[in-house]
């Protein structure tokens, strides 16, 4: 099994290339780029997910409207309540994965009243 201390960086290349995505950046910052969609993408390890302090901030890319977080599946649901509480000012999505490939993804769903 994977670390959750380490971020899951080719994880998260891999979905987006699977997803006909062409990926670049370094580290844990990474662009998904297909046709007029550009999505900033942050890979986030487990640890980081459930403390309440994923960076969530544009990362000075504004033109980047759509932002998804990767992590793995056990830090998903904590990460989805941080950024629901934190509300920031863009679209954004989750997708959570797990060693053997598989990931599900939570989307940016507006909290009921």
């Amino acid at each position: 099994m994977a670390p959750v201390t380490m971020p899951p960086v080719e994880e998260a290349k891999s979905i987006f290339t699977r997803l006909g995505y062409a990926v670049s950046g370094e580290g844990t910052e990474l662009r998904a780029e297909r046709k007029w969609r550009t999505v900033h993408v942050t890979a986030v390890d487990g640890e980081t997910a459930t403390s309440g302090t994923c960076p969530i901030a544009d990362g000075g890319h504004t033109e980047d409207h759509l932002r998804c977080f990767v992590t793995w599946k056990t830090s998903t649901a904590a990460l989805r309540d941080s950024l629901r509480s934190l509300r920031p000012g863009y679209e954004w999505a989750i997708i959570g994965v797990d060693d053997a490939g598989d990931y599900e993804v939570v989307r940016d769903e507006p909290i009921p009243a």
